[in-house]
């Protein structure tokens, strides 16, 4: 069966983007980094014949952004309403047969032999999941051989070091579960600090900042 990458993103608009990295660094330099490393995203990942890319994005009126450039318009559909867990649940009910993979849209480190390790993992497990070095995590997968756990998302603290925890507490046992590579999204002003370091020949948008 076909699997599926879904990348979940916010339309890269000031005041909706990392707010909490606009409130040190600028909004328009907030925008400009979150709409630099969406479609670094989008352009590795979008043309790997080894799944097939989708984009679920918010808010829901966003569908012709030009940010989107590069996924077919099919393959691009609202997250719709409802808390994190709830919107993150939709392209596991949604899609076609095949085993789903959904990562977030800011994280620089994310490469394709990561997404490949993924689906490799489920292969052998119904769930895995992309833990982060704060508690939460970046990528979630199913197999989807059996129905999703019915409280998968419910009850967990968002943006907080137990989204993970919270999250693998609500699995019941008859799930396998298995952990993936540890990546980190850029919150704040330190974080891009480091990732600049990290990074030989930075590009203007990094050094603009």
């Amino acid at each position: 069966m076909k699997r599926h990458l879904v990348i979940f993103a916010r339309a890269p608009q000031a005041g909706r983007v990392k707010r909490r990295l606009a409130g040190e660094i600028g909004q328009t330099a907030a925008v400009r980094f979150y709409r630099t490393i969406l479609g670094q995203q989008i352009r590795r990942l979008a043309n790997d014949r080894r799944w097939s890319v989708w984009l679920f994005v918010t808010p829901d009126d966003s569908l012709g952004h030009p940010a989107w450039r590069g996924i077919p318009r099919g393959r691009v559909s609202r997250q719709g309403s409802g808390d994190l867990g709830q919107r993150m649940k939709r392209p596991f009910e949604a899609l076609p047969p095949g085993p789903v993979v959904l990562v977030g849209s800011d994280i620089p480190a994310m490469r394709r032999q990561h997404i490949a390790h993924a689906f490799r993992l489920l292969g052998r497990h119904d769930l895995v999941f992309g833990p982060a070095s704060d508690g939460g995590f970046w990528l979630v997968g199913a197999r989807r051989a059996k129905p999703m756990p019915r409280a998968l998302f419910a009850r967990v603290r968002w943006s907080t070091a137990h989204a993970l925890a919270d999250t693998l507490a609500g699995i019941p046992n008859r799930f396998s579960t298995v952990l993936a590579d540890t990546l980190d999204d850029i919150d704040d002003a330190p974080d891009l600090r480091r990732l600049q370091q990290k990074v030989a020949q930075p590009s203007k948008s990094f050094t603009a900042l």
